[in-house]
């Protein structure tokens, strides 16, 4: 028997303990997961980055931020920098006029904000689509599967 009584031990700092060791166990496999969503989804935006690129070839807000997905997968940026070049890419949305051009920066953002929060990934791929089809291209969906599927090998 234990010479600890469990009227000693603080119904709330064992809940913390046991969330805290969840927590732990978790994150391993989730750092992987949003590690490989980032690079999806700044693969998914970067496929349609010239449409952009196109009406502001010398704004490259959009390809930084792309650029700070995937330095943060490789452990050289911070998340607050990937953060700050997702708002940037979103600033450069609003500049633009056409409809492609604006979703492909937005594609663009989400991709680095995916660094910030894993849900941002589908966003990426779904402005991605949005700036295809907006310049007349089909086919884009499909590709990102194909895509998806590599990237999960």
């Amino acid at each position: 028997m234990s010479s600890i009584k469990s009227s000693n031990v603080d119904p709330d700092s064992q809940r913390k303990v046991f969330i805290l060791v969840n927590i732990m166990l978790m994150t391993e496999s989730n750092v992987q997961d949003q590690k490989q969503m980032t690079l999806w989804a700044a693969e998914c935006a970067e496929h349609v980055l010239s449409y952009f690129e196109q009406e502001r070839p010398g704004d490259m807000r959009p390809r930084l931020a792309i650029e700070a997905a995937r330095a943060w997968v490789k452990g050289e940026l911070k998340v607050s920098e990937a953060r700050t070049a997702a708002f940037d890419a979103h600033d450069a949305a609003r500049e633009v006029k056409t409809d492609a051009a604006i979703a492909a920066a937005r594609a663009a953002g989400h991709a680095a904000a995916t660094v910030h929060v894993i849900t941002h990934a589908p966003h990426a791929a779904e402005y991605a689509v949005k700036a295809a089809e907006a310049a007349s291209i089909t086919g884009e969906r499909k590709w990102q599967k194909t895509r998806d599927q590599v990237s999960r090998m």
